[in-house]
């Protein structure tokens, strides 16, 4: 279970096709603010990180999915990448963990085409967000309304969502996404 002082928050990610700055940069946001950030992931291991379509960094998996529980955690960041959330939306237990964060009422933030697997977990009709253009579509078909703006935020019953568009728009998203899971704190 998260503590008052130094609140845990769940950074999810596949295996591979994770956009390297949309998980850095958060990550160093959530130590900035004396957060404690894991790595969630469908397996145990590694995963490799990328710049656009080269090869990045590689970051080692602090909890596997099957072991992570909504109720250890203060809010969930989605980075993007291609490959990344269309990964992660075929997996019913991330899909299930996601969902389980807006069950809760706690902070989701989600940038580039990290969206894809909240649409897959059905969380986004109703709601206002912002993605890399590419995924208008599919969440206005999910039911959300979709926006141009560098961050998006919505707020609906306790559950803040946070979206952002692109790599070009983290100071925006990560200052948000701090803003939201301190306030709900």
């Amino acid at each position: 279970m998260e503590t008052r002082e130094s609140p845990r928050i769940a950074f999810l990610a596949a295996a591979e096709g994770t956009e390297e700055l949309e998980l850095v940069e958060p990550w160093q946001a959530a130590l900035a603010m004396g957060w404690r950030p894991l790595l969630v992931s469908p397996e145990p291991g590694r995963i490799q990180m990328f710049n656009h379509l080269d090869r990045g960094g590689t970051k080692d998996v602090d909890v596997p999915v099957s072991a992570a529980a909504e109720s250890d955690f203060a809010g969930l960041v989605l980075p993007g990448g291609v490959a990344n959330p269309d990964e992660l939306r075929t997996d019913p237990a991330v899909v299930a963990f996601a969902r389980s964060f807006f069950t809760a009422g706690k902070p989701v933030a989600a940038i580039c085409h990290a969206p894809w697997t909240l649409i897959e977990a059905d969380v986004v009709r109703g709601r206002t967000l912002t993605s890399w253009p590419s995924l208008r579509t599919d969440l206005i078909n999910a039911g959300a309304t979709w926006v141009d703006e560098e961050v998006a935020r919505c707020e609906r019953g306790p559950n803040v969502l946070v979206t952002s568009r692109r790599p070009g728009d983290l100071p925006a998203f990560c200052k948000t996404f701090t803003e939201a899971i301190g306030a709900s704190r």
